[in-house]
């Protein structure tokens, strides 16, 4: 741990009595005392805060000064339509090679004169590098060093944040914001990794303690850690890089086809134009022979990532493999997602690989868990 990075919030996390571990290069809390269930179900039945300052937080400002300028350099690099992204909102998007795999995951926001940029804490120096490799021409690009992240994630979020900044009220999912509090700027935005409805909070560094014991101190608010975090996000379906996806996997194969906008797909205004495309618009015309989808294993035992996946019960080759598994609290039951031939249709049998013995899993439809997002 000795070699690890802290957040700001570190001394608070240990005085909450949270579990550190190792994460991304960080030491960052995994549970507090009320452990990893009561946590998960607390976030799904009032409100979670999360501390993800651990993520990476990006300014791309157009020399010209016009946004339209860098919404099309960033398109060089994402399949995704940035020049349509009004200000105000955010978008989801991914960063592509050449052979179509997947870089990184990340948020892009349109904050009028700039986009602010959010991408994963394992790839932020990459993510960093590979910005100014190929769009210092156009923009001005700023790796945010002196702000925390906190996300507050549950159906209480927005009663116990409009205790803070009133107006979060009037924000919906993908707005974003800045506002004023306690003379500090914070950068809002209506979205999460949970399912749930919430907010993502930039604070400068020497407030985030502060806020985050305000939030804190507020009886429907608890701290998260990652445990729970990552039980959220697998019963709400969405990746976790470096696990579901990664520089092999393309978006169509991780079913993120939602993502690519019709502007950038064949026949669209800006069609291409990004690393990869050739793959991911073939697949997107005639389908990927494989693809991410959800799995409910019979019984009660969990099957992890790694496991291997075959069509029966017996003999065969595996063909396929658990990304993420665990026990879903909310669902009450085991669930996964797994890469599996793309024929395979939703409720068809497969089997795990599970302790010597091959275990029925049933093809299930993404997510597990509804979201409730503010629409």
């Amino acid at each position: 741990m000795a070699d690890l990075k802290r957040t700001v919030l570190y001394d608070l996390h240990v005085e909450l009595g949270a579990r550190m571990v190792p994460f991304a290069g960080y030491e960052m809390p995994v549970q507090y005392p009320m452990g990893v269930l009561k946590e998960h179900l607390h976030t799904r039945a009032q409100a979670g805060l999360f501390d993800v300052s651990h993520m990476g937080q990006i300014l791309l400002a157009p020399k010209s000064g016009r946004i339209e300028d860098a919404a099309l350099a960033l398109e060089r690099l994402v399949p995704v339509d940035l020049l349509g992204l009004a200000e105000g909102r955010q978008r989801y998007a991914l960063f592509t090679n050449e052979t179509g795999g997947i870089l990184d995951d990340l948020m892009v926001a349109n904050r009028g004169d700039h986009l602010f940029v959010v991408v994963n804490a394992a790839c932020k120096d990459a993510d960093l590098a590979h910005l100014r490799a190929h769009l210092s021409d156009t923009c001005d690009i700023a790796a945010v060093t002196e702000r925390a992240l906190l996300a507050l994630q549950g159906p209480a979020a927005e009663t116990a944040m409009a205790r803070l900044v009133p107006d979060v009220v009037d924000l919906r999912f993908m707005d974003v914001a800045i506002r004023r509090w306690d003379g500090v700027e914070l950068w809002i935005s209506r979205s999460g990794y949970t399912g749930e409805d919430g907010f993502e909070i930039s604070v400068p560094e020497g407030f985030a303690e502060k806020l985050a014991r305000k939030l804190l101190d507020m009886d429907e608010v608890a701290p998260i850690g990652l445990g729970a975090r990552d039980s959220l996000r697998l019963e709400a379906g969405m990746c976790l890089y470096g696990h579901d996806i990664d520089e092999t996997t393309s978006p169509v194969e991780a079913s993120l086809a939602w993502a690519i906008q019709k502007a950038r797909r064949r026949g669209g205004a800006r069609e291409g134009g990004f690393p990869g495309a050739e793959r991911i618009l073939s697949e997107l015309e005639t389908g990927p022979a494989r693809r991410r989808v959800g799995l409910r294993p019979e019984g009660r035992a969990p099957i992890r990532e790694g496991t291997q996946l075959f069509a029966a019960d017996s003999g065969g080759e595996p063909i396929g493999q658990v990304t993420s598994g665990g026990f879903g609290p909310s669902v009450g039951a085991p669930i996964a997602m797994a890469y599996l031939p793309a024929d395979l249709c939703e409720g068809d049998i497969i089997h795990a690989e599970l302790r010597g013995r091959r275990v029925p899993a049933r093809i299930a439809a993404l997510p597990f868990h509804q979201p409730s997002y503010k629409r």
